[in-house]
């Protein structure tokens, strides 16, 4: 870490915590897929804080989004929104945008990746149905309590950026990290199916989606679930943060895990009074949004690792590609398109 941004931390954390600055412990994390860079900073009390550097062009989303830059820091505006729905998300204790820092709530390091990993069939049923009831929670208390004018309501999943995830697939992984060179013909069979796979999800209806509502981005604090990295949040399909979940690349989950918690989560959003598609239309629906979310993840990844030199997602492709295989064996119409990406991409073969 550079010694400038060190020495404003200490200064900035050390007011904050009344602690002589020389004395704090300054601990960047590793492992983070954005521009941003967070560090824990101790005292000598065991106090502590998170500290979020920020990227100079902090204010616009990473991935493809439309519209102005907002005027706002968005992981202010959704942190507020979040916090006023009653989602637990760390606290803010200081912004310091001219020194291009957020000083946040330490909520620990216990994702639920960690806990997890290992666990028994009972553990990993009793953490996700938390999740599951927390993301049920979330969508819910933001379809009884909209923001219209906030801008987790002014940007969307709409057909450009759905298409536009399919083709960072293409032209990552398709066609930088497996070399392919599709035929013409086969060039047309994928794009008039990507433009099918997205127009369908963009006619869904759509409420509050966080875009990234995995293992990695939740944490357990004292028995409660706490969201993170909910900054690119915007409107979605109900399926999109369920496959983020469930189709996990860091977690693999069996098919009737998958199954009981898609249930747990309909039984849980429909006591709070929302309305559910029905269970037959939600499974084709889940698969084709796996389709997309999960060939736009693999593509991701080596986008990281390319252009932003971090390799550390790559081990993470097969379980993408393979969570694609099998949602797109479940979808016969959309078998050409499985024979085609399967021709250049053995992970998807049929």
């Amino acid at each position: 870490m550079d010694a400038t941004i060190e020495q404003v931390i200490r200064s900035r954390v050390g007011a904050l915590l009344e602690q002589p600055p020389a004395s704090l412990r300054v601990e960047p994390l590793a492992g983070h897929a954005s521009a941003r860079l967070y560090v824990r900073v101790r005292s000598s009390s065991l106090r502590s804080v998170m500290v979020m550097v920020l990227p100079p062009d902090a204010r616009a989303s990473e991935e493809a989004s439309k519209g102005e830059v907002p005027e706002e820091l968005p992981f202010l505006t959704v942190q507020r929104l979040l916090e006023d729905l009653g989602v637990r998300v760390p606290a803010i204790h200081e912004v310091a945008l001219e020194d291009g820092l957020l000083i946040l709530e330490d909520l620990g390091d216990v994702t639920l990746e960690s806990v997890v990993s290992g666990a028994s069939a009972e553990a990993r049923q009793k953490h996700y149905g938390a999740a599951i009831d927390t993301l049920a929670f979330l969508r819910r208390e933001a379809e009884l309590r909209p923001a219209p004018e906030t801008l987790p309501w002014q940007r969307s999943f709409d057909f450009e950026l759905l298409r536009w995830e399919l083709d960072h697939f293409r032209e990552w992984l398709l066609e930088a990290h497996a070399g392919a060179k599709l035929e013409a013909d086969e060039q047309l069979l994928v794009e008039e199916s990507f433009d099918a796979i997205a127009r369908r999800l963009a006619e869904l209806p759509r409420g509050l989606t966080h875009r990234d509502y995995q293992s990695r981005n939740l944490l357990l604090v004292q028995g409660e679930i706490a969201v993170i990295d909910f900054q690119d949040a915007l409107q979605g399909p109900l399926v999109y943060d369920l496959v983020a979940l469930l189709r996990d690349s860091y977690v693999e989950l069996t098919r009737p895990e998958v199954e009981g918690l898609i249930d747990r989560y309909l039984d849980a959003y429909r006591s709070l009074g929302g309305t559910p598609p029905d269970r037959d239309e939600l499974d084709e629906l889940f698969d084709l949004q796996t389709v997309q979310r999960k060939l736009k993840d693999a593509g991701r990844f080596v986008f990281i690792d390319r252009v932003k030199q971090n390799d550390s997602f790559l081990p993470s492709i097969p379980a993408s590609l393979k969570y694609a295989r099998e949602a797109l064996g479940r979808l016969p119409g959309y078998a050409p398109l499985h024979a085609v990406l399967g021709k250049y991409v053995p992970e998807l073969a049929p």
